[in-house]
Formats: structure tokens, sequence, C-alpha cells
């Protein structure tokens, strides 16, 4: 089924017809019959010809958006809340504007609440499935937005279901300078970063905005470049036309079939790949992907969860370790370094605000002997204002960066000035 044609009976239904006052108040039955002729009336009026069969199958499709979701419609609907999180049936909390909060809706029972939570896994058109012998899995809906659903016997309270919205009002880096993120000095790098093929990563807490940077400076990454996702849930959203898309597969219910991040990224390196982007680094996929770095795939994007641009490269150096490669610590610490140019940490702060804290130049110096750090911007904390908003500045350091010859070579411009060559 084509997008476009959703779209088109989308907000045919919500410009032209009753569809937003009457989809709460008639049955699943009659909001089927309502929308098959909404569909049927738009077909004659614009001499769309469609099958029935597919027909049928767009009706559907559009009233399982609606009715899926239950009681936790208006929440999805509710611009302001970013996550909504589903502790069993009678305790419902959101975040809004950074801060999480206990809503008022409640489901009738944990059974309502697991039949909801099937119904949304099965709209959303995903192979994946939840009960006893799997009790927890991810998925993303259509709209891109993340869930994570754990039932009992993993759960004690019932079942727990947690939806990270997907933000559409964010889609350029003019956008995240708006809110705030950070400023237009680390806009300017991180855009040049990506012209000029840097490996990028970027880390923070769970919530912080990892993804959401990193998909709006992909935009910037060149349209002939063949691009390659792999991710276990995908969230990631890049506008390029040459764009494959990997994702994880769990293992059938006979415990056979998993393909791992691993196995994607082992198999991706045949796919002549340009650039090579992972949703989240967080097993031996790391090895691959430094190896990858280090024998001529620059490019590469990933994310990872750690709490400082310092951490992130330790949990990287960590996790080589765990995949039991035969290099002594100095060098595993000394190949990360090498591979990797920059680091983006970004936070989520106390008033509700996400920003961008550090941006990190990581290197090996073959004289010295050891890693040398130098963080080129850092967010630094000033004060606060009187409704809670933090006030404070980017800093940022002149100084010549490791990998200042790449964006030389690839012959990417700079502002005058930008650093002290």
């Amino acid at each position: 089924m084509e997008e476009n044609l959703k779209e088109k009976v989308s907000r045919y239904l919500i410009r032209e017809t009753d569809f937003l006052k009457i989809k709460d108040v008639i049955t699943e039955d009659q909001l089927l019959i309502f929308v098959q002729n909404a569909v049927e009336d738009l077909c004659h009026r614009e001499h769309i010809q469609l099958p029935i069969d597919q027909r049928n199958i767009l009706v559907r499709t559009l009233v399982s958006a609606v009715v899926s979701l239950g009681p936790l419609r208006p929440l999805m609907e509710d611009e302001e809340v970013a996550e909504i999180m589903v502790n069993g049936f009678d305790k419902i909390y959101v975040q809004r504007r950074g801060h999480i909060e206990l809503t008022d809706i409640k489901f009738n029972d944990n059974r309502q609440l697991l039949h909801t939570i099937q119904k949304i896994l099965s709209g959303a058109g995903t192979n994946k499935r939840v009960d006893e012998s799997s009790p927890y899995v991810d998925f993303s809906l259509a709209d891109g937005s993340r869930v994570n659903v754990i039932i009992p016997p993993c759960s004690n309270m019932g079942p727990v279901m947690t939806i990270r919205k997907f933000k559409r009002d964010i889609t350029v880096v003019d956008d995240l300078l708006k809110l705030g993120m950070f400023d237009k000095n680390i806009s300017t790098l991180l855009i040049a970063a990506m012209e000029a093929k840097l490996n990028v990563v970027f880390c923070g807490s769970t919530g912080a905005g990892k993804t959401t940077v990193l998909n709006v400076f992909s935009k910037h990454i060149p349209e002939h470049e063949r691009i390659i996702t792999i991710e276990d849930t995908p969230e990631l959203r890049l506008n390029q036309e040459h764009v494959v898309t990997l994702a994880t597969k769990p293992a059938n219910i006979e415990g056979k079939g998993e393909i791992t991040m691993r196995d994607l990224f082992v198999n991706s390196l045949r796919m002549r790949p340009d650039r090579i982007i992972v949703g989240e680094v967080r097993g031996e996929e790391i090895l691959d992907l430094i190896q990858s770095i280090s024998s001529g795939h620059s490019g590469s994007l990933a994310i990872v969860h750690a709490e400082t641009p310092e951490d992130c490269y330790n949990r990287m150096v960590t996790m080589m370790l765990m995949t039991g490669i035969r290099l002594s610590t100095e060098e595993i610490q000394k190949q990360v370094a090498r591979a990797i140019d920059l680091i983006v940490h970004v936070e989520l702060f106390m008033d509700g605000r996400r920003r961008v804290t550090a941006v990190s130049d990581i290197c090996y110096d073959e004289e010295k002997k050891k890693i040398l750090w130098n963080n080129i911007f850092t967010y630094k904390q000033t004060g606060m204002k009187d409704n809670g908003e933090l006030i404070g500045e980017w800093v940022m350091n002149k100084q010549k960066p490791s990998f200042y010859f790449k964006i030389e070579k690839r012959r990417v411009k700079l502002p005058e000035g930008f650093f002290n060559v």
C-alpha cells in the first residue's frame, strides 16, 4: 500500500468528514463502516482505481491505528507528551517538558491492558510477538515511535509498556538550535563532520536525545553515498534516497533463527557501503565496527549509552575486551582512539531541556604513547532563572583537532578562523 494514498485518505477523513468527532463514541464495527464509506467516496471523487482487497487492507490499517491504542490514544495525540510509561493497568505516567507525572488514565484491568498491547503489536506490522515464552519485546510504530513491552512472568506488576514518541516537528538542525540544544558553532562542526566522513559516536543516558541528534545531522550526508543502517528496533529516519535498513531478528519459538547486530554488521561489509550507521552499540558488534573503520570504512556513525564522553570511550574498550579478542588492553585502547574521531555527549537537564554538553576529539599520540583528549566544546552552567531554567553557554577550544587533516582532505570548508591553524 502506497504511503501517499494512506496520507491522502487520512487527510480526507480529518478535513472533510466528522471522523475526529465520532471516532471516540462509536464501536469498532461502526468505525470500520465509516472509514470504508469515506475511502469509497474519495476513490470515486478522485477517480482512483483501487482493487477491493487493497481497499480492505487500507481500511483495516487506518482503523487499527485508531482503535489499537485504547485509553492511550489521547496521550499519543498530545504533542507535549514525549514518553508514555504504563506500569500495570492502573498507573500510567508521562514525560512532559522533561518531567515525569502520573496521569488519571487507567485500564479496567491487566487483561484489557494486555489485549491493547497485542493490538498495538499487531497494528505495527512486525513479525515479533510477546507471550509467556517470549515475555519482552521492542518494536516501532508506523509513526516511528518506539515501544518496549515486558509482561509476566518477568514483570511482577502485570504488563509494563513504555512508548517513546517520535517527534515529527524536529527534522532539521535549525529545529534543535531553536530548542537551545547546542549553538551555531557546534552545528557547523557536526555538519562538517558528516561531509568530511568523520567517525562520530553519539552518547548519553536513556532519553537524552542521542538518536534525535544523529537523525538530524545525518541529513547532511551527501546524497550520492550508499548508507546502511543496522538496528535492533528501527528508530533512525534518513531522508537520502540510497539507504538500506537492516534490523535484527529474534529467535523463533524453537529458539532458532536469531540474527544479531554482529551478524548484520558482518553482512553489511559485503554490501558495498559508503556509510554504516549503527542504531546502538551494546555488544560484540563494536569489534567489527572498530575494525571496519580501521580498514577503510570511514564515516561511520553510532550510538552508545554512557554518562560522559570518557565513560563512552571506556565502555567501547570494555565491549571490545568482552569479545575475547587476544589483544592487550593498551592495544585495544589505541585501536578505539584511532578509529573514533568525535564523541558527542547529550544530556537531559533538570529543567527538562536537552543539551549537547561536550564534543570531544580523541586520538592516540604515537610520540607520547598515550590517549589524548581535547574537548572542542564544553557546556558551562552559570546559573538558574526564577522559572527553574538553567543558564549556561558553550565554551570552545580553538586548538586544531587531530582530525582536521580529514576536513582538509575532503575539501570541506569551515568559517575562517574557526580553528587556530
